[in-house]
């Protein structure tokens, strides 16, 4: 009897997020600074099967077909470069909210391409494995580590791994799907140059939230264009008492508040929770692994 394989695929936070400018390909250049939450969606992987596609959890009827799932997308190609690619039967437990700006899919193709190593006896390092990440998505390479970094171009150039210290936090989701691509097309890009570097992030935590302040997300007003929500959840998460920070990661619409302790975080989370009952929160902690 084949071994289960299994693997988390945990929710990308973006910290800062700016575009830097729109390539001739259509697509943009961006700078972000990228962590990962402890919540996370779980992908299983029985290998020596045809391969397919299960999802099940909360949100596995806002996954869509599995046919057109991101891990599917992934496996196909890593197939495509890996001849003899032993396949097999996924399994995706899906927690995460979609099209929601924290790489849910992302981080579940992320996931079947580590599980596609181990049972194919691949090294994660190996090159094979970032050209499948970026055939597959744009955040699947910075998902593939899962690691904090300093993600550059479209997704595809990223820092060495960042130490950066855990932060307390609290997620919500107003329960509404939002397009990157959309809120892209809602964007008016400024052309700017690169303002991070490894060398400047800081390492300490207050320090840390002090630098974020100064350095924000360019894509909040275009998101709040096609979702006026946004806007609420952003007021509601900075009048919860102890915030230090309130800010939509990625495109949307998931957006997060930055407290100084766990307790205030879960506090904060207990009192949204039970005031907007329509939407998704959860108590996270960011980072805090290198």
């Amino acid at each position: 009897m084949a071994t289960t394989l299994v693997e988390t695929a945990r929710a990308k936070i973006n910290l800062t997020l700016r575009v830097l400018g729109r390539r001739a390909d259509g697509y943009h250049d961006l700078e972000s600074l990228v962590v990962f939450a402890d919540l996370a969606d779980t992908l299983a992987f029985e290998p020596g099967h045809d391969t397919t596609l299960s999802v099940s959890g909360p949100y596995a009827a806002a996954c869509g077909q599995p046919a057109d799932n991101l891990v599917l997308k992934a496996q196909r190609a890593l197939a495509a470069s890996v001849p003899g690619l032993k396949g097999g039967r996924f399994i995706l437990d899906k927690h995460l909210p979609v099209a929601a700006g924290i790489g849910g899919g992302s981080a579940d193709a992320a996931a079947a391409l580590r599980l596609l190593a181990r049972a194919n006896d691949i090294s994660i390092d190996d090159a094979r494995l970032m050209v499948a990440a970026l055939r597959t998505g744009a955040d699947v390479p910075v998902c593939l580590s899962s690691r904090a970094c300093i993600m550059t171009g479209v997704g595809e150039r990223l820092s060495p791994p960042l130490p950066l210290p855990a932060l307390n936090a609290v997620l919500v989701n107003p329960g509404v799907a939002l397009a990157t691509r959309g809120v892209f097309a809602a964007h008016t890009v400024m052309p700017q140059a690169p303002a991070l570097s490894p060398q400047t992030v800081p390492r300490e935590r207050g320090v840390l939230i002090d630098y974020l302040k100064a350095h924000g997300n360019d894509l909040t007003g275009a998101a709040i264009a096609c979702a006026p929500v946004v806007a609420d959840v952003l007021d509601a998460l900075g009048a919860q008492p102890g915030v230090l920070l309130a800010r939509m990661s990625g495109s949307g619409s998931t957006c997060f508040a930055l407290l100084a302790s766990e307790a205030e975080a879960a506090a904060a989370a207990r009192r949204l929770a039970e005031s907007h009952k329509d939407w998704w929160v959860a108590p996270a902690v960011f980072g805090g692994r290198s």
